[in-house]
C-alpha cells in the first residue's frame, strides 16, 4: 500500500476571508468527489488571498496514486483559471 500527500500553495481571488473559504471550500469538496482524496487547508487559514491546501490518496499501484495527484493539480488548474497554483509539493509518505 502506497500513500502519497500533495500540498497546493495558491493565490485567491478573495478580498476577505468569507470570499476565501468559498473557494476553499468549493476546491476541497469537488476534489474530494472527483478524485476519491482527502483534503484540508492547512496552513494560511487568517490570510485572505492565499491558501495552503493538502491532498492524501492510498492505494496498491505507487504509478497510479502519483498520477492521481499530478492529475488533481492540472483539474485545479484548468477547473478554477481563477486561482493559481505557486507552488506544489506530492510526496509518498
Amino acid at each position: 500500500m502506497f500513500v502519497f500527500s500533495a500540498r497546493f500553495h495558491i493565490f485567491l481571488p478573495a478580498d476577505s476571508l468569507k470570499g476565501k473559504r468559498g473557494v476553499v471550500k468549493s476546491i476541497i469538496a469537488r476534489a474530494r468527489q472527483n478524485f476519491n482524496v482527502a483534503a484540508a487547508e492547512v496552513d494560511l487559514q487568517d490570510v485572505h488571498g492565499e491558501a495552503v491546501i493538502a491532498f492524501v490518496t492510498v492505494g496498491e499501484n505507487r504509478a497510479r496514486v502519483r498520477h492521481l495527484l499530478d492529475r488533481l493539480e492540472e483539474w485545479i488548474a484548468e477547473e478554477r483559471p481563477d486561482v493559481e497554483i505557486v507552488a506544489s509539493l506530492i510526496e509518498e509518505c
